[in-house]
């Protein structure tokens, strides 16, 4: 019986740390998705860890994305993004699951082929010889321009989607480039 009793309360300490870590983040809610490709890569010259996610419904705000950042630095982000004119709409602690933001990526493993959607764009690789063997999705105009360049190029060879790519799809399709890079060890 005392054996359960300090499961229990091992089990209560975890569930304390994971309230505390999700209250150490927070979410800076922005206008559209050229505000939070901007303030994104501000942060990130600026040093600061932060990741592009999707909103949770309960603050979704006119853009589909939003940026998680660590909560006790808020004043000096708020600062950077006030300066830069890049002044969220709203920031919102996560202190809720419910305010959890979505990740944007899925993966899926084909076996031989391991694809990653980001936000609507998806890229394809094979596993064995780590070529690109895909690119879709999205509505955006660069997109045909976006496949053609990288279909059929190894991951260490292809271009950046962020160096060749104007769009929303291409700011997508290089989180997604990042992404199978990182899960591929290229």
């Amino acid at each position: 019986m005392a054996h359960l009793g300090f499961l229990k309360k091992k089990k209560t300490q975890e569930n304390l740390s994971d309230q505390q870590e999700r209250t150490e983040r927070g979410i800076l809610v922005f206008e559209n998705t050229g505000e939070v490709i901007q303030a994104e890569n501000l942060l990130k010259q600026h040093g600061w860890e932060v990741r592009v996610m999707g909103p949770p419904p309960e603050i979704r705000q006119g853009c589909d994305m939003v940026i998680e950042f660590p909560l006790i630095e808020e004043l000096r982000i708020l600062k950077i993004l006030t300066t830069a004119g890049l002044a969220p709409l709203k920031t919102v602690p996560v202190t809720s699951p419910l305010l959890q933001p979505v990740d944007i990526f899925q993966i899926r493993d084909y076996g031989k082929y391991l694809m990653v959607r980001a936000a609507n764009m998806k890229l394809t690789v094979d596993r064995e010889t780590n070529i690109i063997v895909n690119i879709s999705g999205g509505g955006c105009p660069d997109v045909p321009y976006l496949a053609a360049a990288m279909v059929g190029q190894p991951l260490a060879g292809a271009p950046s989607p962020r160096e060749i790519g104007h769009t929303l799809c291409g700011y997508a399709l290089q989180l997604a480039y990042e992404e199978v890079r990182r899960r591929c060890s290229v």
